[in-house]
């Protein structure tokens, strides 16, 4: 089932709406390609921040 703005995995809880929007995007991508709830929720985290932190958009005290 795809993820959205009401309804995404406990890992996204504590990102930046913007950022967990685009990690709600890149996991969606993801799952559509094949790829298992656990490693699309990892990679569409990491891919998030890693988007974030290029455009300025994250916060500094976020891991």
């Amino acid at each position: 089932m795809p993820w959205d703005d009401d309804y995404y995995p406990q890992a996204m809880q504590h990102l930046p709406p913007l950022v967990r929007a685009k990690a709600i995007a890149i996991a969606n991508a993801l799952l559509a390609e094949g790829h298992d709830e656990g490693s699309a929720i990892r990679i569409a985290i990491a891919g998030a921040k890693a988007w974030a932190s290029h455009h300025g958009l994250l916060p500094e005290d976020l891991p």
